[in-house]
């Protein structure tokens, strides 16, 4: 018995001795304490390696990661404002995710009086961007948030909830109190809570009702000034043929009197003639009346034959 109590007694010796040795890893600061007070902080970038200590209880070692952490945030619900009207609009339901991390050892040292654990972090950092994040969708239109734009536009907009979120003097505060670096705040998505997305579902179908108007607005306009113009053209295309026929009428008619007058000088009787034969044609051709004539008529002559042809003069 008495030789087990000294094995025993050996082997607690050796356990409690080893807790005098520890090693830092490249990713992790190691915050060693003695009985509650700082006694040194290892950088695992520069200080990495097997490290001595007193045995625990003397003294202990908190291991922070030096990596880059994330947190999801609880859904954010929050009213949008009306520009219009200078109210209320619909609540909008917001999903986001924090990134953070401890930048140096001071900051672990910080970090290890005021938060000390990962999960003490999440606890203390999400209700304030949660907060900061419902004020900033509350000052905001629904129209901003939601509308579909080109990627440059949505990029845009989440650089512009970014750098409110993160501005204000917040990441310095938070590295000061906590010291945590906030990287980053970014928001995964914006959707409707279940109660009001019959409503959204309403507005989005006038919108787009709203907008199939316009465009058929825009499209009949279009028709008509089309139309107009095609008609104008048209109308200016024929006044102009009207014009060239009139004067190509009036030409072949001063031609036509021309060489009829050139005719009539060569044999006036000749001429006579075949102005009688016009008018009778002219008397008789679009008409079903029953002219009563004199046989006497000049128009008679024409019945007994044409006049004999002038001789031409030696």
């Amino acid at each position: 018995m008495k030789r087990f109590l000294q094995l025993t007694a050996a082997v607690a010796v050796v356990l409690w001795l080893r807790t005098a040795f520890y090693a830092v890893d490249y990713a992790e600061f190691a915050y060693v304490t003695q009985f509650g007070e700082r006694v040194a902080v290892h950088d695992g970038e520069s200080a990495a390696g097997l490290k001595v200590k007193a045995p625990w209880p003397v003294q202990s070692v908190v291991r922070i990661d030096r990596r880059v952490q994330s947190f999801d945030l609880p859904a954010v619900e929050s009213l949008t404002r009306d520009p219009v009207t200078k109210t209320v609009d619909k609540t909008l339901a917001v999903d986001a995710f924090v990134t953070w991390r401890i930048p140096s050892a001071e900051a672990a040292e910080q970090f290890v009086k005021a938060i000390r654990t990962p999960e003490q972090a999440r606890k203390t950092l999400g209700p304030q961007v949660s907060g900061r994040l419902a004020a900033l969708i509350s000052t905001m239109p629904l129209d901003d948030l939601i509308s579909v734009a080109d990627p440059a536009t949505i990029d845009a907009r989440a650089e512009k909830v970014r750098g409110q979120l993160l501005g204000d003097g917040f990441r310095e505060r938070a590295m000061a109190e906590y010291g945590i670096e906030v990287i980053d705040v970014r928001v995964r998505r914006f959707s409707y809570p279940e109660a009001v997305r019959a409503s959204i579902a309403d507005r989005i179908r006038s919108e787009r009702a709203k907008k199939a108007a316009d465009y058929e607005s825009e499209g009949r306009q279009r028709a008509a000034k089309v139309t107009t113009d095609a008609y104008a053209a048209a109308k200016t295309t024929e006044d102009d043929a009207a014009a060239q026929k009139t004067r190509i009428e009036g030409e072949a008619r001063a031609e036509a009197a021309r060489t009829r007058g050139a005719a009539y000088a060569q044999d006036r009787e000749f001429g006579q003639f075949l102005d009688k034969l016009q008018a009778l044609q002219a008397m008789v051709a679009d008409t079903r009346d029953v002219l009563l004539l004199s046989t006497r008529h000049p128009l008679f002559d024409l019945l007994r034959g044409p006049p004999t042809p002038a001789v031409p003069k030696q």
